[in-house]
């Protein structure tokens, strides 16, 4: 693999697995997972919010994992009347270290714009966790050839604010919406070419230097026999896994990619 940038492997459960099926789903994944995997390659794991607590509790338990446990969105305001929504406060209590912002069912089902985005990315920060801010394209904007364009708005507004130090710790995960939970795949050289777009924009806002140290994920479809080829990427530190990190056993394999 071309960078020196250490992989992060995100498993994003969605709303699947009750809580006790999320503590069998992390216990085989910590049996299965090993040193040699953590020393290669960072993995979270982000269960439903009813899940946080049990999954923070049987991680604590497994001594020997490095799973860091991840949480799929939360509210920008600390606290307040805002029925239904999660504090970044309530997550930082129960040692979530990566919150996912501004994925595509959160921008497209429940209306969050880029301004909305880049509040939330901001409040994981003052609660030092880590953004896995995500961006995409749709099928209608990619055959218009306007993914450079959609990509470019949502990497700037997103990073609006932020300092260089906080670019570079976070995560930019580039999802293209046509290939969320379809099957399709972007090719490992679409997949690239983005990847880097994503790389320069952040560069252009916040430092060549942040931008060299950012991660950037690609999610999307991503399986067993396709991550080898999406790693070999210059520009692509990991990935943003959906229905395939539901099954340990597959998830683990997908982690496990440096052994190939």
């Amino acid at each position: 693999m071309a960078t020196t940038r250490k992989p992060l492997i995100s498993g994003n459960w969605k709303m699947h697995h009750d809580h006790f099926e999320a503590i069998r789903a992390v216990q085989k994944l910590a049996y299965v997972l090993g040193a040699d995997d953590f020393a290669a390659t960072d993995v979270s794991v982000h269960p439903p919010f009813t899940d946080l607590r049990s999954v923070q509790v049987t991680l604590a338990d497994q001594k020997a994992t490095e799973i860091a446990l991840g949480a799929q969105n939360c509210h920008w305001e600390d606290k307040g009347a805002f029925t239904g929504e999660v504090s970044p406060v309530f997550l930082a209590k129960l040692d979530v270290e990566y919150v996912i912002v501004g994925h595509s069912e959160r921008r497209e089902l429940f209306g969050e714009t880029d301004e909305v985005v880049n509040r939330k990315v901001k409040a994981v920060f003052r609660h030092e966790m880590t953004p896995i801010m995500c961006v995409g394209e749709t099928l209608d904007e990619r055959e218009a050839g306007d993914t450079e364009a959609k990509v470019t708005r949502q990497v700037e507004q997103g990073l609006h604010g932020l300092k260089g130090e906080q670019v570079a710790s976070m995560v930019v995960a580039y999802e293209p919406i046509w290939a969320i939970g379809t099957g399709r795949t972007a090719t490992p050289e679409d997949a690239q070419a983005v990847c880097a777009h994503v790389r320069a924009t952040a560069a252009r806002v916040a430092g060549a230097d942040a931008a060299s140290a950012l991660r950037v994920q690609y999610g999307g479809s991503v399986k067993v026999d396709n991550i080898v080829d999406l790693m070999a990427q210059a520009d692509v530190d990991g990935a943003l896994v959906g229905g395939a990190s539901l099954d340990p056993d597959d998830f683990a394999r997908i982690v496990q990619f440096h052994r190939a």
